[in-house]
């Protein structure tokens, strides 16, 4: 096993890494900007090195300083968490060519399901259905209007690169097309380095449903159950549920036999997650996430598995000690993700802890960074917790999470905990009918109401 591992992240995530590490008795190097000196990742791990200024260019996505701090520090291998550097196949490969083990994908694996064009292409020839559309990026505004003319309007143009809602455009009409692809594309150039796009059919009502699978280096392959990302605004996901509660027994058992078979005939490795579009009963894939994702939470609370345990092992080249008749799953869990953001607007609010309080009890975790008299700087993402919560079953889970959110305190910070105490509230949440525009209509309410 790993003597010393090095996490290429920051913040919560950063934190989450190396206390699994420490429990596997590995020691841990973090990497931190100067703006990060004071942050708890850095407090708490073995060693820390200095990788450059706040931004993130020169710092956390700097690969030669990473791989610098890895070589001074003598790490074995590096942990790229999510964001940053985690699904860039390049640095994948740079890791490896200097004698790191990456603990994560193959650089090919990476590459290949990143670019969304070829990911689609991939699965398509594992057998599983995809959202109609273009069949890979389409050669500018006149290329979309001819797919958009064949599978009907409205469609969604998106950026063959990266995610996060960025490079995205619901098209109505083809009178609205070239100024959403011209827009779409420019975004999308800024953001990934390429304008490309391609058109997908827009659905009217669908949910997000992810399934999380592991693999080992010698061919097991098991998924860890699904989980729903449908309450999302503005693309970002906000709050995550296990098991979906939109799912029947049989649709569960077929969409985690897909994602196992399709990761076994790539020849995957490590975590992954494959997301669907779910209406009507069908499953259409849209992407896959070559990394570990920031709702692992809610997966690990209802199958026992620490999944950031696994990843190292999986690196390191053990075998999986389980098969998938040996997965139990047991209850419900939600996550919310906390942002240090204006409830009503999602402006990004960065300032200074005065106090921090984190819920507790039974059933309640919440990963965090923050402390008393931290300094949330303004460079980086804007989440800064998030809470999650395990019960018997979803009512005991929604009951457990309102009080949860009412125990929790973060003076001094504007944050998102006031939309998520409102969320928990709503009816349509609690009877589990939502899809992924619900959201945004919820939120356009309750700005309504608190302006009025």
């Amino acid at each position: 096993m790993f003597e010393k591992l090095l996490i290429a992240n920051r913040g919560e995530i950063a934190l989450r890494i190396q206390r699994a590490c420490r429990e596997m008795g590995i020691s841990t190097v973090a990497v931190h900007s100067t703006a990060d000196a004071d942050a708890m990742h850095v407090r708490l791990a073995d060693e820390s090195v200095c990788i450059g200024p706040p931004p993130a260019q020169e710092s956390y996505l700097n690969a030669h300083a990473v791989l610098s701090a890895a070589a001074i520090s003598n790490a074995d291998a590096i942990h790229p968490g999510y964001g940053f550097l985690a699904e860039n196949a390049d640095f994948a490969t740079m890791v490896e060519e200097h004698g790191f083990t990456f603990v994560g994908p193959s650089p090919e694996h990476i590459r290949r399901m990143g670019d969304k064009v070829a990911a689609k292409q991939t699965v398509q020839e594992a057998g599983i259905p995809v959202v109609p559309g273009s069949d890979g990026a389409v050669a500018g505004p006149d290329g979309a209007l001819e797919v958009a003319a064949e599978i009907g309007y409205p469609v969604m143009i998106k950026a063959s690169l990266g995610g996060g809602g960025r490079g995205m455009r619901m098209v109505a009409s083809a009178d609205e097309m070239r100024d959403a692809y011209n827009a779409a594309s420019h975004e999308a150039q800024s953001a990934f380095g390429s304008g490309a796009l391609y058109v997908e059919k827009y659905l009217a009502n669908p949910r997000h449903v992810e399934v999380q699978i592991l693999a080992d280096q010698h061919g097991a392959v098991v998924h860890l159950g699904e989980r729903d990302c449908s309450l999302q605004r503005r693309h970002q996901k906000l709050v995550e549920e296990a098991p979906s509660p939109a799912l029947n027994p049989e649709q569960r058992e077929e969409i985690g036999r897909i994602a196992t078979e399709a990761a076994r005939r790539i020849g995957y490795r490590s975590v992954g997650t494959f997301e669907f579009l779910f209406q009507d009963g069908q499953f259409y894939f849209i992407e896959m996430n070559t990394r570990l994702q920031v709702e692992h939470a809610v997966t690990e609370m209802i199958c026992g598995l620490d999944l950031v345990r696994e990843m190292v092992r999986v690196a390191d080249g053990t075998p999986l000690d389980f098969g998938q008749e040996d997965i139990r799953f047991f209850g419900h869990a939600i996550e919310c993700r906390i942002t240090a953001e204006d409830p009503e607007t999602l402006q990004p609010a960065p300032g200074t802890v005065n106090m921090y309080h984190a819920p507790g009890g039974l059933g309640v975790r919440v990963d965090s960074a923050l402390y008393s008299g931290y300094r949330v700087p303004p460079y980086y993402d804007s989440m800064v917790a998030k809470l999650i919560v395990h019960g018997a079953n979803r009512n005991e889970c929604l009951m457990r999470l309102r009080r949860a959110l009412d125990e929790f305190v973060i003076d001094g910070l504007t944050t998102t905990i006031p939309l998520h105490q409102r969320l928990v509230g709503a009816s349509d949440f609690i009877n589990g009918d939502y899809d992924i525009h619900w959201m945004e209509g919820f939120a356009a309410g309750a700005a309504a109401e608190a302006a009025s």
